[in-house]
């Protein structure tokens, strides 16, 4: 992903090229920052643009870390739903005199065993925290058997592939081969897990969002944009754990 400095900050962007007379530049909490330039517009033209726009794409970013979004988070209450793969899955809490806590998913829901004079802020903490290693451990494997069909779909193989913390981002391919993935993907329907994991695979063939990224994309993912779409709209409400 190209960057900017701006003082010490390091601004990261995703380059669009389209059929269009302008530049544009975007800013949303879950796309972070997005600049569209005529297709043949040069790199080495668009960096003083950007430049230029960096203290204004820095107060929108800070604003951004400001907002307080209208997910709520999961209390981790007997009867609530926790999502998985674009599925709501039920949680049972038992509170039990036992050391430790256990959590495990079994006969399609979620149990989670707690020390009996727990209170509900120790509760959330530890079960949150139970979840997300939860689904960062399962979630990876699924990942993995997706990737694995789209890699020999395109022809192509990451060093590494990882799921990690990004709170902006859903996926990133380094000019190394590393993809990291967001692990609250995990949480999202299939549909929309494939169309990042593609995305990033075939940014190991094309670097650029440019019309040969989005053809080869386009006919690994016919269906992409629905995917895109779901995110665009849904993707915010991904970050009521974590």
């Amino acid at each position: 992903m190209p960057t900017i400095n701006y003082g010490t900050t390091i601004i990261h962007y995703c380059h669009y090229k389209q059929t269009r007379k302008d530049v544009k530049i975007s800013i949303d909490l879950v796309n972070g920052v997005e600049v569209y330039t005529p297709e043949n517009l040069d790199e080495s033209k668009l960096i003083p643009i950007i430049q230029n726009k960096a203290p204004w794409i820095s107060q929108k970013l800070q604003d951004l870390d400001e907002v307080n979004t209208t997910v709520r988070p999961k209390e981790f209450i007997s009867g609530e739903k926790l999502p998985y793969l674009g599925r709501q899955y039920r949680l049972k809490v038992y509170k039990e005199s036992v050391p430790n806590v256990s959590f495990q998913f079994k006969q399609g829901r979620f149990i989670a065993i707690v020390p009996r004079g727990w209170s509900q802020e120790q509760l959330q903490y530890r079960l949150e925290n139970k979840l997300i290693a939860w689904y960062r451990q399962h979630g990876l494997k699924k990942i993995n058997e997706r990737a694995n069909e789209y890699q020999s779909m395109l022809g192509v193989k990451p060093r590494s592939l990882q799921l990690k913390t990004q709170h902006k981002r859903w996926g990133t391919c380094t000019p190394n081969g590393d993809i990291y993935l967001n692990w609250r993907i995990v949480m999202a329907p299939l549909r929309v897990i494939d169309y990042i994991i593609v995305h990033e695979l075939v940014h190991l063939i094309v670097p650029e969002h440019n019309e040969k990224f989005w053809r080869l994309v386009r006919t690994t993912l016919p269906h992409y944009k629905e995917a895109k779409e779901w995110l665009r709209v849904h993707g915010v409400e991904l970050h009521c754990i974590g």
